[in-house]
């Protein structure tokens, strides 16, 4: 079994096609995204938190109004740009920069967060990084002597082709590699690949995975713009197609 959620970065924008034309379409949208996550069985909804710019920036009273619609989803954070909180939030991904970070999460008994994006360390794949990353996180947790069990997630980017909307918006859309980058300061970085295919083909490329093997969390990255009854859909084609045939339900 593993647990499965969405993430979501909260977009907006009026442009033309957009479902989220405002910060209160986001808002209502996201919270109704979580209602419609936990009535498919999906496990956790996570929102991402960007201030300044069009996309959520008030986590905590978003995740009140969530709480108070649904009664069973874990409902959390992604990413929340520590300039402008305080630094005691920060459990939710103070681990997903590096290995080494990673061990000093475990220290402190912190949970781990691990997106689609990392220090190249080594020059592998991101899922090979990954989890080398998590199994660096959960022998120094073992170390410190922590008595509960850690909990760890990956984020990735699935989309099951499953109908003509799918296929419109996905097909062909599905890498078979990671990407390369540049971050601030020169540090080189790696950012996952996307998956999108049809359920049978997707199964076989999600079984060879190595960091969503080692989690016990996989939050799906979705298409917030798209509107909720789309993102259901999105939630739901995984739950019904792809998490039974790889053991995860």
């Amino acid at each position: 079994m593993k647990k499965i959620g969405f993430l979501s970065f909260g977009h907006w924008s009026a442009a033309p096609g957009s479902q989220a034309q405002n910060a209160s379409d986001i808002l209502l949208q996201s919270i109704d995204l979580a209602v419609a996550a936990e009535e498919l069985g999906a496990d956790g909804a996570y929102f991402r938190v960007h201030h300044f710019a069009r996309q959520l920036g008030s986590p905590f009273p978003l995740l009140s109004a969530a709480a108070a619609k649904t009664s069973r989803i874990e409902i959390g954070t992604g990413v929340i740009d520590m300039r402008y909180e305080n630094p005691l939030y920060m459990a939710e991904d103070a681990g997903a920069a590096s290995n080494a970070t990673a061990v000093w999460a475990a220290q402190l008994g912190m949970n781990l967060q691990s997106s689609t994006l990392k220090t190249d360390e080594t020059g592998e794949p991101l899922h090979i990084q990954q989890a080398a990353q998590i199994r660096a996180y959960r022998e120094a947790w073992k170390e410190a002597g922590h008595t509960r069990a850690p909990r760890v997630s990956v984020s990735r980017s699935i989309f099951a082709i499953v109908n003509d909307q799918d296929r419109m918006y996905f097909d062909g859309s599905g890498e078979s590699q990671d990407h390369i980058g540049m971050l601030h300061g020169g540090i080189r970085a790696v950012f996952g690949r996307s998956y999108a295919d049809e359920p049978d083909r997707l199964v076989k490329q999600l079984a060879q995975d190595d960091a969503i093997a080692e989690a016990d969390t996989l939050l799906l990255t979705v298409p917030n713009q798209l509107g909720v009854e789309y993102n259901a859909h999105v939630l739901d084609a995984i739950l019904k197609y792809v998490a039974p045939e790889l053991g995860w339900r």
